[in-house]
């Protein structure tokens, strides 16, 4: 049944969904490919505010999930031979990026997720997935801890929101680091073009990277072009960007707005102060979409000693301890 507020079970090109719609909205969410929301829509206006695969697409979405929707990176980013020093152990992920000898975003984004809850109703759609980390579960052969990773979506006259738990359900104090690889169209108008617009991004300083793209410890100058990110804005395409900046909320909010200036459509990214650092990736300034991705730590964080635990986002769950934090899409006018 599909009315103008619904959640169901569906299909998105052959491939298991459940969709949410509310009002001119609508979002959908692959739990079989990774637990993705692959798609948030305005129906009314023509709106595809996230990149989403076309029909041919895929395969190539299939082989390279992190560039498409919002997946979940757990743990985010690069890691130095696969390695990480935890509470006196040292744990090991596999190469991935062979080329530059690290390990790279996890798995999670590639792993089936447990449908637990799908909701409408007048006031919101809502479907809440889930990862069981127990003794079978991929990720017990890198992590010897057992916990629970829940993300919820909800959908509603204000847009689209999303909230990540994950609980410590074992006996030891666990890392707890993760990211989303949120990749964002620009433009998302019909009949705009990326000349047609601006972002801003609640950045604060930038990170070196060496040649493997691990953080040396040391800060580098913001070029005019990244200080214009943190005030009036600047083409998400206007150099390559692979950059790793720490983050800096202003008025309270930690986010990132994206400006249709023929249009005057604006898309905002809020996400929450959990998040410490943004990874600004633009795919070569190809000018289609660009990624936004906020993290909960620095790349490569556990094997960076002499910087402080707070600042590189650096943190742990007791046994029995959960986090949580919030992230909201939505639209507004300029």
């Amino acid at each position: 049944m599909t009315t103008q507020q619904s959640a169901y079970e569906g299909e998105f090109h052959g491939e298991r969904a459940v969709w949410l719609k509310h009002g001119p909205y609508e979002a959908a969410l692959l739990p079989e490919l990774g637990g993705n929301l692959i798609l948030f829509r305005d129906t009314e206006k023509g709106f595809k505010y996230l990149r989403e695969p076309e029909e041919h697409e895929m395969e190539d979405f299939k082989a390279n999930p992190g560039v498409y929707g919002i997946p979940v990176l757990i743990p985010p980013n690069r890691y130095d031979g696969g390695k990480f020093a935890w509470e006196g152990k040292v744990y090991e992920l596999p190469v991935n990026e062979t080329d530059r000898g690290n390990h790279l975003h996890g798995y999670m984004h590639k792993l089936p997720w447990t449908v637990d809850y799908i909701k409408g109703d007048e006031f919101e759609s809502v479907v809440i997935v889930s990862q069981k980390v127990r003794e079978g579960h991929l990720y017990k052969q890198y992590f010897p801890f057992d916990f629970t990773v829940t993300l919820r979506y909800t959908l509603n006259a204000d847009g689209l929101h999303q909230q990540v738990t994950v609980v410590n359900d074992g006996k030891e104090y666990m890392p707890n680091l993760l990211a989303f690889h949120t990749a964002i169209n620009a433009p998302f108008v019909p009949g705009s073009s990326a000349s047609d617009y601006t972002f801003k991004v609640t950045i604060g300083e930038r990170r070196e990277m060496n040649e493997r793209m691990l953080p040396t410890g040391r800060f580098q100058p913001l070029s005019p072009e990244e200080e214009r990110m943190k005030t009036d804005g600047v083409s998400p395409y206007f150099a390559e960007m692979d950059n790793h900046y720490t983050a800096s909320p202003q008025n309270g909010r930690n986010r990132m707005e994206l400006t249709d200036n023929r249009t005057g459509d604006v898309f905002v990214y809020d996400v929450g102060t959990s998040y410490k650092h943004w990874m600004i990736w633009n795919n070569g300034a190809g000018g289609k979409f660009f990624c936004p991705e906020p993290q909960t730590n620095l790349v490569n964080a556990p094997n960076i000693p002499g910087l402080p635990a707070e600042e590189i986002g650096l943190f742990g769950l007791q046994p029995g301890e959960r986090w949580e934090e919030t992230s909201s899409f939505y639209a507004s006018k300029r």
